[in-house]
């Protein structure tokens, strides 16, 4: 008589970016059915892109559009607008607030974390008219309200705040973006790139004023009518009218529920290199909740890759944790249904291929490599500011360390680059988006850089080679998606695999899900591959599915 199959039940709290990122991953690496997986998602909606929120207040992106890929399967069960509320971790069950209960032999918290709002007179509540920008709503109910204010007051000049008051200036509004440091973005830039980032807002029409923050929001029947200054002595006790203030004044990782637990928890659930809580390794945390070793940036990319070596970590506990029946001893020559790995003579699938394309980062003795997910690229239009690695103000000096930099203000330009080693360790780019595409691919690609790293500065100023054409001409290798690390190769494997739109190539893939910056050559180069795949073979090409991305839904 066969054995039967146990599997490992895992209970993932939390169904943003990271969270539906490790579901999808784990699934992605158990073939035999060796997980059970269960989602509580606090939301209502369907998992969204959190980072193009600033695009829907924007009016660059719509609503409908920021959907992510939906989990269908019959492994996972997610259950949205459902709440953990506790967790016995003796019984290792999660009690959820309709009072169902869920067990589990391994438990994820990927709660991400909520805005920060400041002590200050008028948001004890806040009012009508005042806004944090972290969810759904918010986003909404801001852009709402960009109907009848037309001043705005946006607190906090991270790349956040950058992006939100940038965008509701293209909307028409007048915006004063005030921050208490020196320039904007002071943690990526430092001061000459910063002051180089308030022209470029100025010139949006934006008013930057820095060095100042609020001491108080002004309500007036239950609506916020404008903002109290607290600066110098000269600017004290100012008060800048405003219908609509936008608060983007950072986050505060969700902890209650671990803390509650009796894990260990600081500024986030305290975790080893493994994500395993230090209090209990049946628990883990990924994405903004989490406080790893090597700390955390609140970059997406950061909590996917998190997700990923997560992912790899559960799906060998469930084979380890399978009893396997005699059926499943037995050789397996056919196709597996859900990945085919490179062996037997057969081409391995898509997320195996991607899997060993994007190879999860393993700790070291210095911790874990996080080139590549610390990129930070400000989605303000025509305004490009791109930071990456060893950048800002607040960098320490490293011994063998060179930088370079340009600054040329009046053309608002700013680019500086650190070289150690011989590859690019850090780079600044502000307004220059050519120079910032090419500093990004030689630090994520740890290409060697030239022996004088002052020719990074530039574009070429001889002739070059112009710029593909045609899809045809772009090399196989060119990376399409950098969010995913989705290149042209990956996306031709897919068509060739059956994918005939821009919405299945996502599904197997992931491009389009980061920044959404790379949406409109996914597009481009899946349609080119189908109409050169139908003249190859002789025949007509069908028309695919319309290309975007699933929609929410209906709010």
């Amino acid at each position: 008589m066969n054995a039967l199959r146990v599997p490992l039940r895992v209970v993932v709290v939390g169904h943003g970016m990271v969270g539906a990122r490790l579901v999808d991953e784990l699934l992605r690496r158990d073939s035999d059915g060796a997980v059970d997986v269960t989602v509580l998602g606090a939301e209502p909606y369907e998992p969204y892109n959190r980072v193009l929120l600033s695009d829907v207040v924007a009016g660059r992106t719509d609503v409908a559009a920021i959907g992510m890929p939906l989990v269908d399967d019959a492994r996972a069960r997610v259950l949205r607008g459902t709440a953990a509320v506790s967790v016995d971790r003796d019984a290792k069950v999660v009690l959820a607030d309709d009072g169902t209960r869920h067990p589990y032999d391994h438990l994820v918290l990927a709660t991400g974390s909520s805005a920060r709002v400041p002590a200050v007179p008028g948001l004890d509540h806040l009012p009508a008219g005042v806004h944090a920008l972290r969810t759904l709503d918010d986003a909404r109910e801001i852009v709402a309200a960009t109907v009848n204010a037309p001043r705005a007051v946006v607190v906090g000049g991270g790349v956040l705040g950058v992006e939100a008051a940038h965008g509701l200036a293209g909307r028409g509004l007048r915006v004063t973006l005030v921050h208490p440091g020196p320039a904007p973005m002071e943690r990526q830039l430092d001061g000459e790139a910063g002051a180089v980032l308030s022209r470029g807002l100025e010139a949006a029409g934006v008013t930057v004023r820095t060095g100042v923050r609020p001491s108080e929001v002004l309500v007036v029947g239950g609506r916020a009518v404008g903002v109290r200054l607290d600066g110098d002595v000269r600017e004290a006790g100012e008060v800048l009218g405003a219908g609509l203030v936008v608060l983007a004044c950072g986050t505060v990782p969700e902890t209650g529920l671990a803390r509650d637990a009796g894990l260990a928890v600081d500024r986030g659930v305290v975790v080893g290199h493994d994500l395993a809580s230090v209090s209990d390794p049946a628990v883990h945390a990924v994405g903004d909740c989490a406080q790893p070793p090597e700390g955390s940036r609140g970059l997406v990319a950061e909590g996917w890759d998190q997700a990923r070596r997560l992912a790899e970590t559960l799906a060998a506990l469930a084979a380890d944790h399978s009893v396997p029946s005699a059926a499943d001893e037995q050789p397996d020559h056919g196709p597996r249904e859900h990945l085919r790995l490179p062996h037997d003579g057969r081409r391995p699938s898509m997320a195996v291929r991607l899997g060993t394309l994007l190879a999860s980062r393993a700790p070291t003795d210095h911790g874990i490599e996080t080139r590549g997910t610390d990129v930070v690229k400000v989605k303000a239009g025509s305004l490009s500011v791109v930071s990456m690695g060893r950048s800002g103000q607040r960098r320490e000096t490293v011994p063998g360390e060179r930088t370079v930099r340009l600054s040329d203000p009046d053309a608002g330009r700013y680019v500086e680059a650190v070289v150690a080693g011989g590859l690019l360790v850090g780079a600044t780019c502000v307004g220059d988006p050519r120079v910032a595409a090419d500093l990004t691919a030689a630090y994520t690609r740890r290409t060697p850089v030239p022996v004088d790293p002052a020719f990074l500065l530039l574009t070429p100023v001889m002739p070059t080679a112009a710029p593909a054409s045609s899809p045809e001409h772009m090399p196989d290798d060119a990376t399409v998606c950098r969010c995913n690390g989705v290149t042209k190769h990956d996306i031709a494997a897919c068509v060739r695999d059956g994918a005939s739109s821009a919405e299945e190539v996502t599904r197997a893939t992931r491009a389009t899900t980061g920044c959404g910056g790379c949406t409109e050559a996914v597009c481009g180069l899946v349609d080119w591959l189908r109409s050169t795949r139908a003249e190859d073979s002789g025949e007509p090409a069908a028309p695919g599915p319309a290309a975007g991305q699933p929609s929410l839904t209906t709010l």
